[in-house]
């Protein structure tokens, strides 16, 4: 059993480490996203410099490896307990953060972590995505909207802990470190949306070529 337990932990932190945006910016694009926009590997820079569409599917893909890496562990280890998917979750958040293909710099989290969530908590999550689209499309903030979702989603487990006696108390401390941790990922971004200098994100007239 605890070869599995290894097993897991280090297929999640590899699954975690694909670099989606830069693989997407390689073959589609032939260039190293590191060298355009915020120089991020993540989602959001996909979108600013590849395009809407393969930002979209860039996303989606960061979000399925959180998700997919708690599916693999539950494959491998039989009636897994929730620390132990916590803590697979967490390798595959700590994998796309510090990829091992990219010299242990990635993105900042946000889309595995939340593919993790889906996994882990579903409807506190969908709440956290509804806010975040909203304060997205309000603001056109995507850091803005990755901040306040991570602390509505911790409001909302905080809520469902508080009625059910704290019966899920390791998630709601993992998802209060999750979001100190995505707020402190953001911190040039805070000073820039305080001095006025956020990159806002854009859906229209953009060019996919």
């Amino acid at each position: 059993m605890i070869y599995n337990i290894i097993l897991s932990f280090v297929l999640s932190y590899l699954l975690g480490s694909i670099p989606t945006s830069f693989l997407m910016g390689k073959f589609i694009k032939g260039i190293d996203i590191r060298q355009y926009g915020s120089g991020n590997v993540g989602a959001t820079n996909a979108l600013r410099v590849l395009g809407t569409k393969i930002g979209i599917i860039t996303l989606l893909i960061d979000i399925g490896k959180g998700f997919l890496a708690l599916q693999i562990g539950k494959q491998l280890v039989s009636e897994p307990t929730n620390l132990f998917l916590i803590c697979a979750g967490l390798f595959a958040i700590i994998g796309h953060i510090f990829t091992i293909f990219l010299k242990f710099k990635g993105g900042k989290g946000v889309a595995t972590s939340a593919g993790v969530f889906i996994a882990l908590s579903p409807l506190p999550i969908a709440i956290a995505l509804i806010v975040f689209v909203v304060t997205v499309w309000i603001s056109k903030y995507v850091s803005l909207g990755s901040m306040v979702a991570a602390f509505v989603f911790f409001l909302v487990e905080l809520i469902v802990n508080l009625r059910n006696r704290f019966a899920d108390v390791e998630l709601l401390i993992f998802i209060f470190l999750i979001m100190i941790f995505i707020i402190i990922r953001h911190k040039t971004n805070i000073k820039r949306i305080i001095d006025g200098n956020e990159n806002r994100i854009s859906f229209k007239n953009r060019r996919d070529n």
